[in-house]
């Protein structure tokens, strides 16, 4: 007598785990695509760098358009349409009066893509807190492998040149994307905190601080100041939002941990102190980083003054740099190291996003671009009013969704958009925009 052959039967649960993910699929690939190193530059401003994760970041928007479309009903509340849509006004209207039109179109095209597309394609992609936390824990692992890259760099001596030394970490991005590997080992220290912090299970929180303590280290060596910044920020923003108990014991705890890896062991000591305090010299006797940096915010004013509402155009700054900036600019800064030969990169922005914004898009672009972002910060603040303790992930969601973006708005400070990292801010943005419109309204 024949029996029936058996087979391992794939529960329920497990199989929506699978469909979820792979519907997350495209969000996850544009994340692992920052992996591989990027062929060209950075570019500063509006500059594109056609990376593979930039490729995969439109092959998301466009399976997304798909899922609309097929599914026939409205993708976005009115609210998250207003918000998400509001930079479209100043990018367009920058470019209709911009002394040279067909220049500004690459500017409208990525402007569109990292600040409306994409975030708005990954808000839909995220259906609930599950989702969050995957995409959020891609972010931590993505920042595990690229400071592993880089604190390899800084042990081996073949990072990016700094003081005459190749041992800035930069992970795979490469010396002229300095900024690169900060920025996302930054992100993935906000994710791991927000974790840390919250109610979710003790297993996740123990492994977040695991990899806040991994993710420091390179943190450090990137000797990138505006990163240290931004995140010290963010951080404690986060602990006064999960309460003083807990920023007292976590603030200890980082403050050891600081103490040991670069007092203790003296892992690049002298640079960091050396580097630490450079924050302090804005006006007594500025490294040459520092004074250009200024000169061309200065710059960044004088452009706006001359046009106000619209702006000089989109990608319009490097072309009226030199008319309005001061003789104190030189001509680049010098990249080298990572494998890179030396090379002079030309400084094409004034690597603060907000001046960047005023000098291109004048004030009709900056309050069209800086409301759509307080729009979120403020309902993802009004939001954790329901995801307090005791309440799961939610509080994880809030926390982690908060600390992102006041680590980008604070971070704008210092950088703008530019580079292959710039497609992994408009993830980051979704996230936040997900959490901040949506969110907390779904289980």
């Amino acid at each position: 007598m024949a029996t029936a052959a058996t087979s391992p039967v794939v529960g329920p649960a497990a199989r929506d785990r699978l469909r979820r993910a792979g519907a997350l699929a495209p969000v996850l690939a544009v994340i692992a695509l920052l992996l591989v190193p990027g062929g060209g530059g950075a570019q500063g401003g509006t500059g594109g760098t056609g990376t593979v994760a930039d490729a995969a970041s439109g092959l998301l928007v466009l399976v997304c358009l798909v899922r609309v479309a097929r599914g026939g009903t409205r993708p976005l509340t009115r609210t998250a349409a207003v918000v998400l849509g509001l930079p479209v006004l100043g990018i367009c209207l920058a470019a209709i009066t911009s002394n040279d039109p067909a220049s500004s179109l690459p500017g409208v095209a990525r402007y569109v893509q990292v600040f409306v597309l994409v975030p708005a394609a990954v808000l839909l992609t995220v259906r609930d807190r599950w989702d969050f936390a995957v995409v959020a824990w891609a972010l931590v692992g993505l920042a595990l492998l690229q400071g592993a890259v880089g604190v390899g760099q800084y042990l081996t001596g073949t990072g990016a040149s700094y003081q005459g030394e190749d041992v800035r970490a930069v992970g795979t991005f490469g010396a002229t994307d300095v900024m690169g590997m900060a920025t996302v080992v930054s992100y993935g220290l906000v994710v791991v905190t927000g974790i840390a912090l919250g109610s979710g299970p003790g297993r996740a929180r123990t492994a977040a601080l695991v990899c806040a303590g991994l993710l420091f280290l390179p943190l450090v060596l990137s000797f990138s100041r505006g990163a240290w910044i931004a995140t010290v920020v963010a951080c404690a923003l986060q602990l006064l939002l999960a309460g003083p108990r807990r920023a007292v014991r976590a603030g200890l705890a980082a403050g050891a941990l600081g103490v040991v890896l670069v007092g203790g062991l003296g892992i690049g000591s002298d640079m960091v102190e050396e580097r630490v305090a450079s924050i302090t010299r804005v006006t007594a006797a500025p490294d040459r980083s520092v004074t250009d940096r200024y000169t061309m915010w200065a710059a960044a004013g004088e452009m706006w003054r001359a046009e106000p509402l619209t702006g000089v155009g989109l990608k319009g700054f490097p072309q009226y740099r030199d008319a309005h900036a001061s003789v104190a600019l030189s001509s680049g800064s010098d990249t080298a190291g990572a494998g890179a030969v030396f090379q002079r990169q030309p400084l094409l922005s004034p690597h603060n996003m907000y001046l960047l914004v005023l000098s291109e898009q004048g004030l009709v672009g900056l309050l069209a671009l800086a409301g759509s972002w307080t729009a979120l910060l403020v309902g993802a603040l009004r939001r954790r009013g329901g995801a307090g303790p005791g309440s799961g992930s939610g509080a994880d969601c809030a926390l982690v969704a908060t600390g992102l973006l006041v680590w980008q708005l604070t971070d704008f400070f210092y950088a703008d958009i530019g580079g292959p990292s710039t497609v992994l801010m408009s993830v980051v943005l979704g996230l936040a925009a997900w959490w901040s419109l949506a969110g907390a309204r779904r289980a």
